[in-house]
C-alpha cells in the first residue's frame, strides 16, 4: 500500500544551511518518498503511454558549494536519464509542492515539439485555470494558466520554439501549508488526476 504524506519537515529541508547537512537530509527525509512514488507512477506512465517509464530522482551530484533549493522525482521513457526528454516530475521547493510536465534546454527536438503545441493550442482550454506555467525549472515563479491564456502561453510557446535555452513547464503548485494538510489518498490521487489531464500534452509533443 502506498502512503505518502507530506510534512513541514519535507519542506524544511531545503532550508536548513550547508550543502552536507541539506543533501543528508535530503537522503533520509524526502528521498525515500521519491522513491515510493518512483515505483507507483512509473508504473502509471508505462501503463498509459505504452512506453516503459522509468523513474529517475534527482541526485545533484555536481554541487559542491551551494545546496540544492529544490528536488524531485522525475519519469521518462529511458532508464538512463530524463533530461534530454519531455518528461514529468514531483518535486518540492520549501514554499510548494509541484506536480508537472516539462520540457527542459536539454531536449534536442523541443523547436519541433513546441511547433506540435503552437499548432494544437487549444489542447490547453481543456486544462483547469488553477494549473500554472513557468519558463524556466531553475525557478519556483510561475503564472497560473487562467494568466497565461491572454497571451503568455504562445509567447512561451513560441519561445520554446526559437530560444536554444527556452523551457516549458505546465502542471500543478500545491503551497506548502496545503500539502502538509492532504491525506495520503488524498495526494495521491491529485497527482494522478494532474498527470492524466496533462498525457494529451505529452501526446500531442511526441507525436503519438
Amino acid at each position: 500500500m502506498t502512503t505518502i504524506n507530506w510534512t513541514n519537515k519535507d519542506f524544511g529541508v531545503f532550508e536548513i544551511d550547508g550543502l552536507e547537512q541539506r543533501m543528508e537530509a535530503l537522503s533520509t527525509i524526502v528521498r525515500p518518498k521519491f522513491q515510493i512514488l518512483g515505483e507507483k507512477f512509473s508504473n502509471f506512465f508505462s501503463v498509459n503511454t505504452g512506453d516503459e517509464f522509468f523513474p529517475h530522482i534527482a541526485k545533484h551530484a555536481r554541487r559542491t558549494v551551494n545546496p540544492p533549493k529544490d528536488s524531485w522525482v522525475a519519469f521518462a521513457p529511458y532508464k538512463r536519464g530524463y533530461k534530454s526528454l519531455p518528461h514529468f516530475q514531483i518535486g518540492l521547493w520549501n514554499t510548494h509542492l509541484f506536480i508537472i510536465f516539462a520540457i527542459i534546454y536539454e531536449v534536442p527536438q523541443k523547436s519541433q515539439m513546441a511547433e506540435r503545441l503552437l499548432e494544437n493550442i487549444t489542447i490547453f482550454d481543456e486544462l483547469p485555470d488553477d494549473f500554472i506555467l513557468s519558463g524556466d525549472h531553475m525557478s519556483q515563479d510561475a503564472i497560473s494558466l487562467k494568466t497565461g491564456r491572454d497571451g503568455q502561453l504562445e509567447q512561451l510557446l513560441n519561445r520554446l520554439r526559437n530560444v536554444k535555452k527556452a523551457e516549458f513547464l505546465v502542471g500543478r503548485h500545491i503551497p506548502r501549508e496545503e500539502a502538509i494538510k492532504l491525506s495520503s489518498d488524498t495526494f495521491l490521487l491529485l497527482a494522478e488526476e494532474t498527470f492524466e489531464t496533462l498525457l494529451p500534452i505529452y501526446k500531442t509533443v511526441t507525436g503519438k
